[in-house]
């Protein structure tokens, strides 16, 4: 019984490998919604810093953003 066990903990770990190393990344391209807003930590970050650049907002207000959206418990992490 030990040994199917550690059979069955080796095929559940390259199963784990094999979809993680195969599942879509869904930060790979930037992606916005209808209304053009940013919808991932990709077209979030691009966002800021274009808007950094056109000198819309400061330093402080980019790195809130990117904190808000793309944080630990960021909005863009619930795709």
């Amino acid at each position: 019984m030990g040994k199917d066990i550690g059979w069955l903990v080796i095929v559940a770990l390259i199963a784990f490998g094999v979809g993680r190393e195969t599942a879509p990344d869904p930060n790979a391209a930037p992606t916005f919604g209808k209304t053009g807003l940013p919808k991932n930590c990709r077209a979030v970050i691009q966002a800021n810093l274009d808007a950094w650049q056109e000198k819309k907002f400061s330093a402080d207000d980019i790195f809130l953003s990117i904190e808000r959206n793309c944080g630990q418990n960021g909005y863009a992490w619930d795709l």
